[in-house]
């Protein structure tokens, strides 16, 4: 399996590393944020839909961009409405994806309902896994919500094509465990639970042992994710993200040796591909944890 490009967990530096070599920020449009009161002086944040998360992004178009985007939206006539559609789906996603600087949340949504209308496991799949290899991380409650929700609507529609593919079954539990509201204790369980079921089948499904030691990071069982990982380096000595993350749950643990013995093991791997900043700021790291 390629590389994926999750997000590490993780505070600080880590975090700022793991944006700069493994993956993609998101941007939060604050105009979706709103403030609706809550209770022991916690603010909760009004939840977003579909139409919202395309208006924020279309207001920041030119009025040329606006105008090509509407005519794709109204292209639909009589005739093959279907066809129609999946098309005008298809090249808005790639307006968003070409044209526009962040404009990751609509492409992704576009991407998702084109999937649904063509309703293939390939598509289903890889429009759910760009949800979620964006979702950890995402640090606005109501964005995360809805990214969570399209991810496990197109795992789902994927399963129902094909029950017996254990990459989905594993995508939808991480749906849950990243997509719970403030690390809710229920939906993270829901969710290792669901990639339990796959790693108790096969033990070497390092897609479902990796995603149960992310698992026991968002729910804080710290040994359980370091037996996970430890499992997944020993089959891929060369994982980076998991040196990181490993490195990551030790220091949590206040385990200093062994968090600066897994910074070490990822900056050997880092020096072969010459990222000089990358290695800068491990050092740093290190040099924080002496």
């Amino acid at each position: 399996m390629k590389r994926q490009q999750y997000l590490v967990a993780g505070t600080g530096v880590l975090l700022l590393l793991a944006l700069y070599f493994f993956g993609q920020t998101l941007p939060t449009h604050k105009k979706q944020e709103a403030s609706v009161g809550g209770g022991q002086g916690e603010p909760m944040v009004k939840s977003v839909g579909s139409q919202d998360i395309l208006q924020a992004s279309e207001a920041h178009l030119t009025p040329g961009q606006l105008s090509y985007v509407n005519r794709l939206k109204n292209s639909v006539v009589r005739g093959d409405v279907k066809v129609q559609q999946l098309n005008a789906y298809r090249q808005l996603a790639d307006f968003w994806k070409d044209s526009v600087r962040e404009g990751f949340l609509p492409f992704a949504y576009y991407t998702g309902e084109s999937a649904k209308l063509e309703n293939s496991e390939k598509s289903l799949t890889f429009a759910a896994q760009l949800f979620l290899q964006n979702l950890r991380g995402q640090e606005n409650p109501a964005l995360k919500s809805w990214m969570a929700t399209n991810a496990k609507e197109l795992f789902e529609k994927a399963l129902a094509l094909n029950p017996g593919n254990d990459s989905s079954k594993v995508g939808l539990g991480a749906s849950y465990i990243f997509g719970s509201a403030a690390g809710n204790p229920t939906e993270v369980m829901q969710g290792i639970q669901r990639i339990l079921e796959v790693a108790r089948r096969d033990s070497t499904n390092m897609y479902a042992q990796f995603m149960l030691g992310l698992g026991g990071i968002e729910s804080g069982q710290f040994d359980k994710a370091i037996e996970r990982l430890t499992t997944v380096v020993r089959h891929q000595p060369a994982n980076i993200e998991v040196m990181l993350l490993l490195a990551e749950v030790y220091q949590q643990k206040g385990d200093k040796a062994d968090a600066i013995r897994w910074f070490e093991a990822a900056k050997k791997l880092i020096g072969g591909l010459g990222n000089q900043d990358l290695i800068k700021e491990i050092d740093q790291r290190i040099q924080s944890l002496q």
